[in-house]
């Protein structure tokens, strides 16, 4: 009972002592950049988890004691040991020279890129591959030049690239298959190429094939490089003798010819394949944007979209078929979604497979995105309805027929989690509170714990019935360490009106101590991409924007509406004409927030990174609104950035040469008003620095001068070292003091001028 009391009493004074006292202390510029005692504004979020055996809460006591707790009262219970602890730490390099390696070699290979499968292990590195397997006979062996090497489900054989060509090692008998023969600098088997990876398949991940679950079959993307223009990068900054170094990669720009797809489907035993039959697609200029397979095997599901991505099939590969042809023909396939839109269709998720061989799918083709039931005898049903949309599918049981899901149900920047009949009986919700809600269940899922955060409060921890998302009592609540010394503002939720009717979700945060009789200036950073919201329901931990507020900015932030999650009726507003309604939606944004007389409408900035980037140049370049703009590595002119993600939001410039005229930054160069600086890395390999320098030189050609540039030589589509990062920052902030802090005229802004001017004489070598 005694140690009931004291944990209860413990689970007390974490509520209470989550209400930090109000510190005083202001954030100076160097606080941000320490390299040691660095400023933060994280929440430190009290540890609740469910204990191994799914049955009992796991937390820490406050001298860091782990114990166990019995969920319904809170009782303490003593831990069970795990049967089987599994190893901590993964020696690589013992394990290597275990199976028969080298010991310096082990060790070698030990420190290159480590993948982990659930049959062996990969280690990567620039010379080649190196293979452990974890079962069977436990062998290891070396592929040189081979890359992005992939296990086969039951760890028998080794699919990898080497010279472009897709290969398998067969690791009982050591046999190596050579499946593509035509593989080199024009043609990848196996492998993505730059357009494929960052736009369809994921930054950074180039594999190009696929395994079947029962290690019979293997799928692979075959791409034709030749039609592809390429793009050089100049490194400025090689070590030596002041040489420069070149990189040259293949970029289709808007309009320009896609790689050439194919699709392969292998048999592993004989090595022989087929092409899918791309014959019907060929005039529509396909993409295949997803390769999945059905649990069993039977099927490989191949998903093709049209060129500008406003049309998709997905259609199911019989990999049987192969038995049955000679001489490497043509596979045709049966097309079971076929998805459209006057818009865009998204790439789709990976299917949620069903015991009876169907499956669940999100899809928008009720404008909003919801839950569909896909079986090979009828039409897909829907399973959820509304105005707002299921974000993910979390959890399916089909014992009981229902399927948990994360949606924005209430709030389209926070989440909310959904139970949906799987047999069309509707929904219901388990949560309620508005914010973002993180769900994990005990073994039953009678209980689940609730991660529960907003824009203006950490994350609080609640114990929760399942049948009906009763909160059964708060466990504890996250602490911020740093408000206890220093000012602290809080965000506020806010709601923007547009001037045709619709509503954006914003955020604010006022100055720290606030003045409502003062008049501060703002500061907006954006992205507003399709779909990437700025604004999202959870606890922020910039301490950035915490300094700005201690130093007397405001700084809001918006989704416009392209960058909601607010059905494709609000969302595809943008489309064809990319950073023109938007810019819209940021000056109602501006003119809402300046009509209370506390923000200064004379004094407003804009910041932006990538998208962000293009959309402070709009706002610069075709609004009054905008004293200040910092735009980094933006997209000026949409014929400059690649084919896939352009496309997908403005077609083609031949289809549409109106709207991508009327979305470049380079004709109104000539109306720049405010004062526009620009960043970019010299070897952006995404947003090339050719943006950069056709917007520098259409603002040089129309005669303006009132913009500034930076290039950052060594960086690529961020800024890379934190000495140029500080340097970044600290320019933004001197054009904020130089910009937007000193009010405009009278005696305070010659004041706050010489102020910044001695700020600066200071920082300056045998400054004071």
């Amino acid at each position: 009972m005694a140690r009931l009391i004291s944990l209860l009493l413990v689970s007390f004074l974490l509520l209470v002592s989550s209400v930090p006292a109000q510190g005083t202390k202001t954030l100076a510029f160097e606080d941000l950049f320490a390299r040691r005692g660095q400023i933060s504004f994280r929440e430190e979020v009290p540890s609740w988890t469910w204990a191994h055996d799914s049955k009992h809460l796991a937390t820490k006591k406050r001298d860091g004691e782990k114990v166990w707790i019995e969920p319904l009262d809170l009782s303490e219970v003593q831990p069970v040991e795990r049967l089987e602890m599994p190893a901590l730490i993964f020696d690589a390099a013992a394990a290597l020279e275990a199976a028969g390696m080298d010991a310096a070699a082990a060790k070698s290979w030990a420190s290159g890129r480590h993948h982990v499968e659930e049959k062996g292990h990969l280690f990567q590195r620039g010379e080649g591959l190196a293979w452990l397997q974890i079962d069977g006979a436990g062998g290891t062996g070396v592929v040189e030049g081979a890359e992005l090497g992939q296990l086969a489900p039951d760890g028998r054989h080794l699919a990898y690239v080497l010279g472009n060509d897709l290969h398998v090692l067969n690791l009982t008998n050591g046999e190596t298959r050579r499946i593509t023969t035509n593989g080199g600098p024009e043609r990848l088997n196996g492998k993505l190429d730059w357009v494929y990876q960052e736009e369809l398949y994921g930054r950074g991940r180039f594999r190009g094939f696929w395994w079947s679950p029962d290690s019979l079959h293997l799928a692979f993307l075959a791409l034709d490089e030749s039609p592809v223009h390429s793009f050089t990068v100049v490194d400025h900054l090689v070590e030596g003798h002041f040489r420069v170094a070149t990189e040259e990669t293949n970029y289709p720009k808007a309009g320009d010819p896609n790689p050439i797809v194919s699709l392969g489907l292998c048999d592993v035993s004989t090595s022989s394949f087929a092409w899918m039959d791309l014959e019907k697609y060929q005039s529509d200029e396909p993409l295949i944007v997803r390769v999945d397979w059905t649990p069993d095997g039977s099927k490989c599901l191949v998903t093709v979209q049209n060129r500008i991505q406003n049309e998709l099939h997905l259609v199911a590969l019989d990999p049987q078929s192969l038995k049955q042809r000679k001489f490497r023909p043509r596979v045709d396939g049966e097309i079971w979604l076929h998805e459209e839109s006057s818009s865009w269709v998204a790439r789709p998720r990976e299917p949620r497979w069903l015991a009876d061989g169907g499956f669940l799918f999100l899809s928008e083709r009720d404008g909003w995105w919801h839950l569909y039931r896909w079986h090979p005898e009828g039409e897909p049903v829907q399973l959820s309805k509304g105005e707002w949309e299921v974000r993910s599918i979390e959890h399916v049981d089909e014992q009981k027929g229902e399927v948990l899901l994360v949606t924005n149900m209430g709030y389209a920047a926070g989440n909310q989690y959904l139970l949906a009949d799987l047999n069309g009986g509707g929904t219901r919700r388990i949560t309620q509170d508005p914010g973002s809600h993180r769900l994990s269940f005990n073994g039953d899922r009678s209980l689940f714990l609730d991660h529960m955060g907003s824009l203006s409060e950490p994350t609080e921890v609640r114990l929760c019935r399942s049948a009906d998302g009763a909160i059964l009592r708060v466990l504890g609540r996250g602490l911020v360490p740093a408000a206890k010394d220093y000012a602290m503002s809080r965000w506020e939720r806010i709601t923007i009106p547009t001037r045709d009717g619709l509503e954006l979700d914003g955020a604010l945060l006022k100055p720290v101590p606030f003045d409502k009789d003062q008049r501060y200036p703002v500061w907006i950073p954006t992205y507003s991409g399709p779909r990437a919201p700025s604004v999202r329901a959870r606890w922020n931990s910039s301490a950035w924007y915490q300094f700005l507020a201690q130093h007397g900015v405001i700084v809001m932030q918006v989704n416009v509406r392209s960058a909601s999650y607010t059905g494709r009726a609000i969302v595809g507003q943008a489309y064809k004409r990319l950073g023109v309604l938007e810019v819209r939606d940021m000056e109602d944004a501006v003119d809402w927030l300046c009509a209370n007389p506390w923000a200064d409408r004379g004094r407003v900035g804009i910041t932006g990174h990538s998208y962000g980037g293009f959309m402070v140049a709009r706002c610069l370049l075709t609004s009054d609104r905008f004293r200040l703009g910092v735009a980094g590595s933006g997209v000026y002119d949409w014929r400059m950035y690649d084919t896939i993600y352009t496309e997908r939001y403005m077609s083609t410039p031949e289809l549409n040469p109106d709207g991508y005229q009327e979305s470049s930054c380079l004709p109104v160069a000539k109306n720049l008003k405010g004062f526009l600086h620009l960043t970019h890395g010299l070897m952006d390999d995404n947003v090339h620095v050719q943006h950069l320098f056709h917007l520098t030189d259409a603002l040089q050609q129309a005669g303006r001068t009132n913009w500034s540039m930076m290039v950052y030589a060594n960086s690529r589509h961020g800024i890379r070292g934190s000495a140029r990062a500080r340097h970044a920052k600290q320019t933004t902030w001197d054009l904020i003091q130089l910009h937007l802090v000193p009010p405009i005229g009278g005696d305070a802004a010659r004041q706050a001028q010489q102020a910044f001017e001695a700020q600066l004489e200071k920082r300056l070598p045998g400054g004071g």
